[in-house]
């Protein structure tokens, strides 16, 4: 297969090309910054992109699984003082472990009935997908403020990912650090199921043909239901972290973030995981270097990054090819 490597080379070089604005100290911090936040919006974003990928579904209500594995992460973490005073890291890891298991399950189930309840009725039509999930969103942000309050409430970052490792002269944070090794590893399995087993042979045959899969006699309604549980749950995950890492939960966390998962879409091309995971540390990387470079723009650099890319590949860095 032919390498894209005007595309590929597009983040060492938009990495690169900062450097001489900055010390190397500065851009070090910057980097790791941008691109701890870039796996976080990563995580948003991988789910959305399975479920439009394969299912061919948008769905606006993506940001209540958001904010909803948020919300399980405080009950979680306010259940767990000790260990979160704890400056051990196992017991660090241990509530993050927690958390994320009690968010993937609790988004999973969500999921599973908001894709039965809702999603399965609007197939084919993304004009009656829009306007459902948007309702849905509505509904579901009522539904978290019921729960949790309107309130928001405060989120302990465990005592052992505090602070800050000092890397050739740069101050990292070390939360910074778990959050990209995460997102890493998030996208390491992704890529492996996808392209390596035989449900990720599924999934991207229902991509390129969902018609000729069915045909052969899959079950393609249960891999929908199977794609949407496990792109709700990576949402949950995504405000687990981002969560965490702002140190305070509101009803709106969710939705805030949608417009740069939307971004993060359209740039790395419409149901492209690769596609998703580079354009989310270009986002990550371009608003901590605008941050820091020109404050008074910071605010439109993604809009400007986008519009960028879209003038450069109309249909994304990695647009999935649809038979």
């Amino acid at each position: 297969m032919k390498r894209d490597w005007p595309a590929q080379l597009l983040l060492p070089v938009f990495l690169l090309a900062a450097l001489p604005f900055m010390s190397f100290s500065t851009w070090l911090t910057l980097t790791v910054a941008g691109a701890a936040m870039g796996m976080m919006l990563f995580l948003m974003a991988s789910g959305l992109t399975l479920v439009f990928g394969l299912m061919d579904v948008i769905t606006f209500a993506h940001g209540a699984f958001i904010s909803l594995g948020a919300y399980v992460a405080t009950d979680v973490v306010a259940a767990m003082p000790e260990m979160v005073a704890s400056h051990s890291w196992a017991a660090a890891l241990a509530v993050l472990a927690a958390a994320l298991t009690a968010a993937i399950l609790i988004t999973g189930v969500s999921g599973w009935i908001f894709e039965v309840v809702i999603i399965r009725r609007v197939y084919g039509s993304h004009l009656r997908q829009i306007l459902i999930t948007v309702g849905g969103l509505i509904v579901a942000q009522e539904l978290l403020v019921a729960v949790w309050g309107a309130n928001p409430i405060p989120i302990a970052k465990p005592a052992a990912l505090q602070g800050s490792v000092v890397i050739a002269g740069a101050s990292i944070e070390i939360f910074r650090l778990v959050a990209v090794a995460l997102g890493l590893a998030v996208y390491v399995c992704l890529q492996l199921v996808l392209s390596r087993t035989r449900l990720g042979l599924m999934v991207r045959a229902g991509v390129e043909n969902i018609e000729m899969v069915e045909a052969l006699g899959f079950r393609v309604k249960r891999l929908f239901v199977a794609v949407f549980i496990v792109g709700c749950a990576l949402a949950g995950v995504g405000g687990v972290m981002w969560g965490i890492y702002q140190g305070l939960v509101t009803p709106a966390i969710g939705p805030e973030m949608m417009i740069l998962v939307f971004i993060i879409l359209i740039m790395g091309g419409m149901g492209s995981v690769g596609g998703a995971f580079v354009a989310a540390i270009l986002v990550g990387l371009m608003t901590n270097y605008s941050g820091f470079l020109a404050p008074k723009l910071a605010l439109g650099s993604n809009i400007v990054l986008m519009v960028v890319i879209l003038l450069w590949r109309p249909r994304g860095l990695f647009p999935l090819v649809k038979s």
